[in-house]
């Protein structure tokens, strides 16, 4: 069903990068495991490695799902807003493009969510 809003809707954003202190907002959502409902957004400076969103937070966050202790990072199939992406693991977040509220998907090869997808 088609929605039509009744009024313009002509405000400034309030999650604009200027309000997060010099950090910005990356989610990061993995495919075909609906233990997690939605992305989990993650605040990091700009500056910060890519091996360390993968090697320190994407732990904490998933490590409680049964897969992720079979997951290979280097096959992991990587999809910024929706198209392929190819990560280099020795630069930052900035460097590689990645911008406040940008999405990263993953997608792990033979991995199907142990029961959680759907």
């Amino acid at each position: 069903m088609a929605v039509k809003a009744l009024s313009e809707y002509n405000f400034p954003a309030a999650d604009t990068q200027d309000k997060f202190h010099g950090n910005q907002l990356l989610y990061v959502g993995w495919d075909d495991h609906l233990m997690f409902c939605a992305p989990f957004a993650y605040c990091l400076p700009p500056s910060t490695p890519f091996s360390e969103l993968v090697e320190k937070h994407l732990p904490h966050s998933f490590g409680p799902h049964p897969d992720w202790a079979k997951v290979d990072v280097a096959r992991i199939v990587w999809l910024k807003s929706g198209k392929p992406f190819v990560p280099d693991f020795n630069k930052t977040l900035a460097e590689q493009g990645l911008r406040h509220k940008d999405v990263l998907r993953m997608q792990t090869p033979g991995l199907n969510g142990n029961g959680t997808c759907s």
